[in-house]
């Protein structure tokens, strides 16, 4: 019995050795890493692509039609739709001890829980407790290209945030319903060239309540 556990334990660390290659100049090359809690769950997922967890909801569709596909008024269609989302990354994401994802950080960040994003977007996803996206900073590979920040409501919709878009637009937004304010440039949203102010839409018309257009 000695023997065989020696026999393992050198096994297992050649194993783990081989993971692993390090160069003559220190750099340290790994494929991917998962840390674990000290109740063994997979906690932290770092790697291009990130590795696969037995744990993580998002990769586990029975999972997921448990506790996702109920939320909506069709489960059977939200499946179909969640089929075709992207869940890996490269990068970073942190799971909570029940698999679901929580922050993710890296190029591109997946998809959220409830609809693809518009591009890739390389940056930071936060999500609440229940695996939805609340928050993110990135930039979004879309033509023109953009940087936002978005901070959403529990619905699942944008409810503030700010934006640069390319093509030159500029500004903050609050949005409630179908009423959206926005307060910055609106040159690539339908109004006059080099044009500053607050608009204001409601189910798609845009109402200008202050600009300065030159």
């Amino acid at each position: 019995m000695q023997a065989y556990c020696i026999v393992s334990s050198v096994l297992l660390l050649i194993a783990v050795a081989a993971g692993f290659r390090q160069q003559p100049n220190g750099v340290l090359r790994v494929r991917g890493i998962i840390v674990e809690d000290s109740q063994g769950r997979e906690r932290i997922l770092i790697g291009a692509p990130i590795p696969y967890a037995a744990n993580r909801v998002r990769t586990d569709t029975s999972r997921v039609r448990a506790l996702w596909s109920r939320r909506f008024p069709d489960p059977d269609q939200y499946m179909r739709y969640y089929a075709g989302y992207r869940h890996s990354m490269n990068g970073m994401i942190v799971l909570d001890e029940r698999g679901i994802d929580r922050v993710a950080v890296g190029d591109s960040v997946p998809d959220p829980n409830v609809g693809k994003r518009i591009a890739p977007s390389t940056g930071i996803a936060i999500n609440d407790s229940a695996g939805f996206e609340r928050t993110g900073y990135g930039y979004l590979s879309t033509r023109p290209a953009r940087v936002v920040l978005g901070l959403d409501g529990n619905d699942g919709r944008e409810g503030a945030g700010f934006i640069v878009d390319d093509g030159g637009a500029a500004g903050s937004f609050a949005t409630r319903g179908d009423r959206m304010l926005f307060l910055g440039s609106q040159a690539a949203r339908g109004a006059a060239a080099d044009s500053f102010g607050l608009v204001i839409r409601a189910q798609g018309k845009a109402k200008t309540s202050i600009s300065d257009q030159r």
